[in-house]
């Protein structure tokens, strides 16, 4: 009995742990990341559920007898020059602005995991030849051509708008402020995908030299297939990090281009908008630009703290024995 009990304590072994159990292991004693994460998911929360609630007055009413007041039980944060709820635009711009990181970031990262798979992978002529094309695209002003494709694409917008209410029989009012906004997802994610590109075909060629893909290749699985199963799958680590990192950048340049009347247009509003709305008027009623920017300074933070801890979550050589 003795003996066996002694051959079954030999036998027990641990359990193995993943990469990415590892690496929440290592994310939950981060505590700025932690931080991160939870003032990230309390924004979300209120920016996306808290606006369906009756008690929040709607942002687009106005109050001319209630313009610039302080903050009061009605209106948490104070009205605008307009007496329009101030709290009701920050958290109905929210939306705006996070959907312009997370829909923009997403092209962006299938455009460029794409390109830089492709080139890392085949290398030769068409990886030169894809490298080139990334450094011409370098080289061209950004910022104009943003401008000019949505210019260009206002048109087509406002046509799909239409389209989409007839099928949807939504409202216009309710359509209109996402469909305006699809070229300039368009524009900023088929151009700011060359960092990300240039990171997956450096992790594409060392990965390829792995023993495990060369016997993928030995057994005659389709390249395809080794891209999919074997190579993309051991560089989300890099891409995920990017993805943190990447949006708080597309969300900065909303708000520049909204800074300059270039972005989401009145009536709506994003936190580029009320920023500028805010800024224009500090003077008379500096409410408009503080909170605006208190919302906006902490959800990029907690991206940055978020990327951060990420980063070093995925590490395999930050962990600690």
């Amino acid at each position: 009995m003795q003996a066996e009990t002694v051959t079954d304590t030999l036998v027990e072994t641990d359990d193995g742990h993943s990469l990415w159990s590892d690496a929440w292991q290592r994310l939950r004693h981060n505590r700025a990341a932690m931080c991160g994460l939870a003032f990230l998911g309390s924004i979300i929360a209120l920016c996306f559920v808290v606006p369906f609630f009756p008690f929040l007055p709607d942002p687009a009413i106005q109050d001319l007898p209630n313009k610039n007041s302080m903050p009061t039980a009605a209106h948490w944060m104070g009205t605008d020059h307009l007496g329009r709820d101030l709290f009701s635009r920050i958290l109905h711009g929210g939306r705006i602005s996070i959907l312009i990181g997370l829909i923009t970031t997403m092209v962006s990262l299938t455009i460029g995991v794409t390109v830089g798979a492709i080139a890392g992978y085949v290398g030769g002529r068409l990886d030169a030849l894809l490298m080139r094309v990334v450094d011409i695209l370098y080289s061209l002003p950004f910022l104009i051509i943003v401008i000019l494709f949505s210019a260009l694409a206002k048109g087509y917008t406002q046509d799909f708008t239409v389209w989409v209410t007839e099928i949807t029989g939504w409202k216009h009012d309710t359509i209109a402020p996402f469909t305006g906004l699809i070229p300039l997802f368009v524009a900023i994610g088929a151009l700011s995908w060359l960092n990300i590109s240039r990171i997956v075909r450096a992790s594409v060629q060392d990965i390829s030299q792995r023993e495990y893909v060369e016997a993928a290749r030995s057994l005659g699985l389709p390249h395809r297939r080794i891209l999919l199963r074997h190579i993309i799958p051991n560089s989300i680590g890099p891409i995920v990090v990017y993805a943190t990192l990447t949006i708080p950048g597309v969300m900065l340049f909303e708000a520049t281009l909204s800074f300059l009347g270039l972005g989401v247009q009145p009536p709506y509003s994003s936190w580029g908008i009320l920023i500028k709305d805010g800024a224009d008027r500090m003077l008379s009623n500096p409410s408009l630009l503080i909170f605006p920017s208190i919302f906006f300074i902490l959800t990029l933070l907690s991206l940055n703290f978020l990327g951060d801890g990420l980063r070093d979550a995925l590490d395999p050589k930050s962990a600690k024995d």
